[in-house]
């Protein structure tokens, strides 16, 4: 596997870059940027619809997420390939298409995260902020929005993690990511498919994991920030007990 990544690492990483189109990598980690970035945002308000009394606003928002979570993201990925051309009257390239149903499947999905977070505050909060006479805006944007997205930054990470992951089926429609790249190595190459797929799979698991990691890091200091004992604190004590006993 280590050779083929040598012989081949240009193209896995940066694709036909600079002589052609970005690919491999770095494209797979440009569509998942963008693709949580524009999706933040709108799951934000999609989170605030479902929760508002209007059903003018809980309803539309209830069934996009319900369609979206209950359709397969290749199923959702066809769909925008031969709707977005017809609704934009032009064609689109396949890394636009993509894009545009990541940020829709994210959405739905942090719409969830966020829907959570807001709903596993105390409600008190919410009750003190209207008798001060703060308004629905004034509560909502100062009040419970940052603590709830603040408890929801490590399934961000993991949800960047799904992401990347998710960008692997822009393969059918011929965008350029990394395991498209990796099947443009295995077709000069012929002879070597399970090298090459595992190294694509290797590729994948080291970019994943160290993520992950990053997302239980984050989820141990945002606990350890909650109960108001940090780690040193901690350890300290647990080295006073040892002594006195």
């Amino acid at each position: 596997m280590l050779d083929i990544f040598y012989e081949n690492w240009h193209i896995l990483l940066v694709g036909q870059f600079p002589e052609g189109p970005l690919g491999g990598l770095a494209l797979t980690l440009l569509l998942s940027i963008f693709g949580l970035i524009i999706s933040f945002p709108i799951s934000i308000l999609l989170a605030l619809a479902r929760l508002s009394s209007l059903r003018l606003f809980s309803v539309p928002a209830t069934v996009f997420v319900y369609l979206i979570r209950g359709v397969p993201l290749i199923m959702l990925i066809f769909w925008s390939y031969f709707m977005v051309p017809l609704l934009l009257k032009h064609s689109v390239s396949g890394f636009t298409t993509l894009l545009c149903t990541l940020i829709a499947y994210t959405a739905a999905y942090l719409s969830e995260v966020v829907r959570a977070g807001i709903l596993a505050l105390p409600r008190g909060q919410t009750e003190a902020s209207r008798a001060l006479g703060l308004s629905y805006r004034q509560t909502t944007g100062s009040i419970i929005l940052p603590q709830a997205l603040y408890n929801m930054v490590p399934s961000l990470v993991t949800q960047f993690v799904s992401t990347i992951k998710d960008t692997s089926l822009g393969y059918v429609i011929s965008v350029q990511e990394l395991t498209y790249s990796a099947n443009q190595v295995n077709n000069s190459l012929l002879t070597r498919p399970l090298a090459v797929f595992l190294t694509l799979a290797m590729m994948y698991f080291v970019v994943c994991f160290c993520l992950s990691q990053l997302a239980n890091f984050l989820e141990r200091r945002i606990e350890r920030r909650r109960s108001g004992r940090p780690a040193t604190a901690r350890s300290y004590s647990n080295d006073s007990i040892l002594q006195s006993e």
